[in-house]
């Protein structure tokens, strides 16, 4: 796979070891079950020699399996949405939040937590100081999907929009740059061979 200079990659990290929990701010491992996607996803991204990653294990385990002799900057703005009290539950022991529109999705948040609205107030300007960055060379972030979704909205000009989209495990999502920050969407959740 060819990357264009002007482009801010983002990749979901690979499936979590969570075991059926929400997983934001709780800090896991990559499942095993990860290994053999990456594997795959590893053989179409070569070259790649400067990579950003969320704090997050999960992301930072990604990137040294996808690339291993890239130099990966943390940006501890790119953590996963902060699910506050919410955070670690099972999926099954989750409150059901409603019939909410997505706009009134983007501006939830669970109790003590962040709602999607604060977090991209949080991360677009971090995604447009690296957009900035795509001039001579493609820039790679491996977050989480929030991240992917907060990139998709403001791509979009949309708070909101992204929260139509899915973002699997090990997705690239490509945002073609332009300049004065605007952007293009090329392609959403592209995995090899789905």
């Amino acid at each position: 796979m060819e990357f264009r200079p002007s482009e801010l990659i983002l990749i979901r990290h690979g499936e979590s070891a969570s075991e059926g929990r929400l997983c934001g701010r709780t800090d896991v491992d990559l499942a095993d079950a990860a290994m053999p996607a990456l594997a795959n996803l590893a053989g179409l991204l070569p070259g790649v020699e400067r990579v950003v990653v969320s704090p997050a294990k999960r992301c930072k385990q990604t990137a040294e399996r996808l690339w291993p002799t890239a130099a990966l900057v943390e940006d501890p703005l790119l953590w996963e949405q902060d699910f506050g009290a919410w955070d670690g539950l099972p999926y099954n022991d989750l409150p059901d939040v409603g019939d909410l529109t997505r706009a009134e999705l983007a501006r939830f948040a669970a109790p003590k937590g962040e709602s999607f609205a604060d977090l991209c107030a949080r991360v677009h300007p971090a995604l447009m100081k690296l957009a900035a960055e795509t001039v001579d060379e493609p820039v790679i972030v491996v977050a989480h999907a929030g991240i992917v979704r907060a990139g998709i909205s403001l791509a979009l000009g949309d708070l909101s929009a992204g929260l139509g989209f899915v973002v699997d495990p090990l997705s690239l999502t490509r945002l073609t740059c332009h300049p004065k920050g605007t952007f293009a969407v090329s392609c959403v959740n592209w995995r090899p061979g789905g």
